[in-house]
């Protein structure tokens, strides 16, 4: 299997400040070559490598882990089609 997509979701449990947590799950995404990383409100979606995507996965849990005590939820998935770009607020 090579492409894959995830979508995450982090949740600091028990933390005075949760944005600190959350925003480092989504640079460790970044730090693994080859993953394309979109954050959202609500969830991150990451596309890319299944050993790459499963890799940053434990990195970021591990991370996240080391702050105190948090929930990943991760939804992968190899059947559902990689989005496009952002469609353009502009109208033309």
């Amino acid at each position: 299997m090579t492409g894959l997509a995830a979508q995450i979701s982090i949740y600091p449990l028990r933390q005075p400040h949760l944005s600190p947590t959350i925003d480092e799950v989504v640079q460790v995404f970044r730090t693994h070559e080859g993953l394309e990383v979109r954050p959202g409100p609500m969830s991150t979606l990451v596309i890319g490598d299944d050993d790459e995507i499963f890799a940053a996965l434990k990195d970021a849990l591990r991370n996240a882990a080391a702050k105190g005590e948090v929930v990943m939820v991760a939804t992968r998935s190899n059947a559902c089609p990689i989005p496009g770009p952002a469609p353009s607020s502009r109208e033309e």
